[in-house]
C-alpha cells in the first residue's frame, strides 16, 4: 500500500525515520497534525531528510482549482485523486473558527433526485488518508483554526463507513478535534447508523430526511425503498439513546413539494418526544441542473419552522453559503472537469 502524507500513521512515519533520532518522528507528526502546517513549510529538518520525507509521503490529492465565493469566506477546492477520481471540499470561515465539509466518495450511488452529486453517479470510495487530507489542506488556507468537520460533501459516508471511521479517529486523536465537533451525515443507511451507535466516539449524527412520509421520500431519496422512514427513525432513536446526543434531521425545503404545513405536522409527529430532543435543519433547496424544483420562499420556510416549533420540535433555517460557486448543500459535482480537461 502506498503511503500518503495524511494517511501514514505515527508508526509508519517512525519506520520511515528508522536510523534517525527518535525525536524526529514527534517533530514531523507535530508539524503535520498539531501545528497543522504543510510538510513543505517545515524548516526544522535537515535538507536531505526533508527531501526524503517529501518524496516518501506525497499528498494524495492534487489541486485542480480553488474558488472563493463573493462572501470572501467560503472556498471550494476541486481535487484529483488516484485513478483520476475528482472530489470537492468546502471551507467555511467564521470570525474565530472554520468548518470543513469533506467528501467521503467520488460521486454518490444514492441517487437523490435534487442533489448534483447523486445526479452524477458513483465512481469510488475514498480512503481515510484522502478524507483527512481534505481537512489539513483546507486548514493550510485558513487563518482561522479548523474546529469543525462535517461529512456532508460528495458521497454517502455510511456507505464507506470503515474509511470514514478511520478518518474520524485520526481527526479526533491526531488533529485534536472534539468528537462533538465532527458531524457524520447520512441519507438513512440503517445498518451504518446502527454500527455508528456501537463505535466509541459520540460524533454528531445528521440524517437527511427531506420528507415526512414514505411516498414522497421514495421519490426524493430512492434508498428509502430499502430503508423506509420508520426504520431510519428507529435507528436514529437508538443512536440518540446510546450516545446521549441530539440527532439533527436535514430537510431540503422544496417549493410546493415538501413545504406544506401538513408536511410540517407529519414531521413533528415523527420527531416529538425524541431522545435528547430532535433538531430540524431546514435548508432552502439549491438549484441543480438535473432537477426542476426550486427552493421555497423565505416566508414559507419560516412558517414551516414556526409550525414545527409550535408542535415541540426545534427547527432552524440554514444560511446557505457558496451558492455562487456551487459549493452549497447538494451542489457538489466536480463540475469543472469539462472546462479544465476539454
Amino acid at each position: 500500500m502506498t503511503l500518503t502524507r495524511y494517511g501514514a500513521s505515527r508508526e509508519a512515519v517512525a519506520e520511515l525515520l528508522a536510523g534517525e533520532p527518535r525525536y524526529r518522528t514527534d517533530q514531523v507528526f507535530d508539524a503535520l497534525w498539531t501545528q497543522r502546517i504543510d510538510l513543505d513549510a517545515v524548516t526544522t529538518l535537515p535538507r536531505a531528510l526533508h527531501q526524503r520525507l517529501t518524496e516518501a509521503l506525497p499528498c494524495a490529492l492534487t489541486e485542480i482549482v480553488a474558488q472563493t465565493a463573493r462572501d470572501g469566506l467560503t472556498t471550494k477546492w476541486l481535487w484529483r485523486a488516484a485513478g483520476g477520481a475528482q472530489i470537492e471540499t468546502v471551507l467555511m470561515r467564521y470570525r474565530t473558527r472554520a468548518t470543513v465539509c469533506v467528501s467521503s466518495q467520488a460521486g454518490c450511488a444514492m441517487g437523490c433526485t435534487f442533489c448534483a452529486t447523486g445526479q452524477a453517479g458513483f465512481e469510488r470510495h475514498l480512503d481515510a488518508g484522502e478524507i483527512t487530507e481534505q481537512v489539513l489542506r483546507a486548514q493550510h488556507a485558513s487563518e482561522q483554526r479548523v474546529s469543525n468537520v462535517v461529512f456532508m460533501g460528495m458521497g454517502e459516508p455510511l456507505a464507506n463507513v470503515d474509511a470514514v471511521w478511520e478518518s474520524v479517529e485520526r481527526l479526533h486523536g491526531d488533529l485534536g478535534l472534539s468528537a462533538r465537533h465532527i458531524t457524520v451525515s447520512t441519507v438513512g443507511i440503517v445498518p451504518g447508523m446502527r454500527r455508528l451507535a456501537d463505535l466509541p466516539l459520540p460524533v454528531t449524527l445528521a440524517v437527511s430526511l427531506h420528507a415526512p412520509d414514505d411516498e414522497l421520500r421514495n421519490e426524493l431519496v430512492p434508498v428509502n425503498r430499502r430503508y423506509p422512514i420508520a426504520d431510519v427513525i428507529d435507528a436514529a432513536r437508538a443512536y440518540a439513546d446510546r450516545k446521549g446526543r441530539r440527532v439533527t434531521f436535514e430537510y431540503a425545503v422544496i417549493d410546493h413539494v415538501n413545504d406544506q404545513l401538513t408536511r410540517a405536522d407529519q414531521l413533528a409527529a415523527l420527531l416529538t418526544r425524541f431522545p435528547g430532543g430532535a433538531h430540524v435543519n431546514l435548508i432552502p433547496l439549491n438549484r441543480t441542473a438535473g432537477y426542476a424544483g426550486h427552493g421555497s420562499q423565505a416566508l414559507r420556510i419560516t412558517t414551516f419552522a414556526d409550525r414545527l416549533a409550535r408542535r415541540g420540535v426545534n427547527a432552524t433555517v440554514r444560511r446557505n453559503r457558496g451558492v455562487d460557486i456551487d459549493a452549497a448543500c447538494g451542489q457538489l459535482r466536480a463540475r469543472e472537469t469539462a472546462r479544465l480537461d476539454g
